[in-house]
């Protein structure tokens, strides 16, 4: 009874150190970020189209961009042609995905080395793919559908009133704006990415992410907010607040309401598509309720990790012998590090980046998964061309192994 009452205890301290200390500075950051976005509306997409010779440079720069919407816009382009498969590595290797907000709160020191290292690794890796030509004949001519056959099925999937059909298809205030960035309405890449009926109009979903549900995690993360800015001033919130117990109350809810978002929201693995993306551009309201989704995501993920910290210290007997065990798997955890990598999405990444925020990995490890790692990005190149996606896969995998093992060595070194 009484280690069911420890494990309880756990999870519960847990759920509101992920939403305090993390979730709610998450959310901070990405709506600063989906600010930007949505002022700069896809300009830097447009114009690695035109630089042919510093794509990679740019790609990286795109994929350096916290979350995943740079990459995952990248990626429609080299379908087209317009852009090189160099390109596309240089992105995926620059990207963290959401894990990156978890660097950025946590240890933003960390996240600008791990930045900087993947940023020049990108664009040299990117190069070399391109000087010997690979992927050059991944996307064939022939593969692409005649006009007629297009128009065919793009009227088929207009018939079905999904979220996209309604932001996309209005008049109004968007007659006036791009409505795609990279491709074009009613084409090979619309069909692939954006007619689907996971976010039909009138479903369970649909109105509870886009009427109401985005606005109370709002209300949950403001809350949250203030008080985790206290908890950075070493204020005890339960104590010292006037309201007994504050912070566990508004931290359990914190992370429990994340976690019902994330599951109606039909968002587990990965949490960012490719038409949600550019709607987070065309709409500011869109922004809100994208970035509540992502926070949510990137919340229940933390949580997660937590657990996993924290239940392993208490079985294990302690920090010291987490320590221990830490440096006896060290190059154990790089190979894992490039292996979680290599699976698309962010959850298992988030999971990875905050057991380093522990103390649980090596630098070594978190630069390896950082480096194989796609994150979302994959998902769309996955549904156009998975060739494509098989070999980036494997390549972005061979740097982060290469350069993860030669950082291992040297840290080492350095503390031997």
């Amino acid at each position: 009874m009484s280690v069911f009452k420890d494990i309880l205890e756990i999870i519960l301290n847990c759920a509101e150190g992920a939403f305090l200390q993390v979730g709610v500075f998450v959310g901070a950051v990405l709506l600063i970020f989906g600010y930007i976005n949505y002022k700069k509306n896809g300009k830097l997409i447009e114009g690695i189209e035109k630089s042919k010779n510093i794509q990679p440079i740019i790609g990286a720069l795109l994929g350096l961009s916290p979350g995943c919407g740079g990459a995952i816009l990248v990626m429609p382009l080299f379908i087209k042609g317009s852009i090189s498969f160099g390109t596309v590595i240089a992105t995926l290797i620059a990207t963290m995905g959401d894990s990156a907000f978890v660097m950025i709160v946590s240890m933003p020191l960390k996240y600008l080395q791990v930045s900087i290292l993947s940023f020049i690794i990108a664009i040299v890796t990117g190069y070399i793919v391109d000087y010997f030509k690979i992927g050059k004949n991944f996307i064939k001519p022939h593969k692409l559908k005649s006009i007629e056959q297009l128009k065919n099925v793009h009227e088929k999937f207009k018939e079905i009133p999904t979220e996209y059909e309604r932001l996309y298809s209005n008049k109004g205030s968007n007659q006036n704006k791009k409505i795609h960035i990279g491709h074009e309405e009613g084409d090979e890449i619309d069909i692939a990415l954006h007619h689907n009926c996971n976010n039909t109009i009138g479903d369970i979903s649909y109105k509870f992410t886009h009427e109401i549900g985005y606005k109370i995690f709002w209300i949950l993360t403001t809350i949250g907010l203030i008080l985790g800015i206290v908890l950075l001033f070493q204020v005890n919130i339960n104590i010292q607040s006037g309201i007994p117990n504050l912070g566990s109350v508004i931290g359990i809810l914190g992370t429990v309401f994340s976690i019902i978002y994330m599951i109606i929201s039909k968002k587990i693995i990965r949490d960012d598509k490719h038409d949600e993306v550019e709607s987070k551009m065309l709409s500011l309201k869109e922004t809100f309720i994208h970035n509540a989704e992502e926070t949510a995501f990137v919340n229940t993920w933390v949580f997660a990790a937590y657990i996993i910290y924290e239940i392993s210290v208490y079985l294990v007997g302690g920090e010291v012998i987490v320590t221990k065990w830490l440096m006896s798997t060290g190059m154990i955890s790089v190979i894992i590090g490039a292996c979680i990598g290599l699976i698309p999405g962010c959850g298992p990444q988030i999971i990875f980046v905050t057991l380093f925020t522990k103390g649980f990995i090596p630098f070594a490890a978190l630069l390896t998964n950082a480096i194989s790692q796609d994150g979302d990005a994959l998902f769309p190149l996955i549904a156009m061309d998975k060739r494509s996606s098989l070999w980036a896969t494997i390549i972005t995998t061979i740097p982060a192994l290469i350069f993860g093992i030669a950082y291992y060595f040297i840290e080492i070194r350095m503390f031997d």
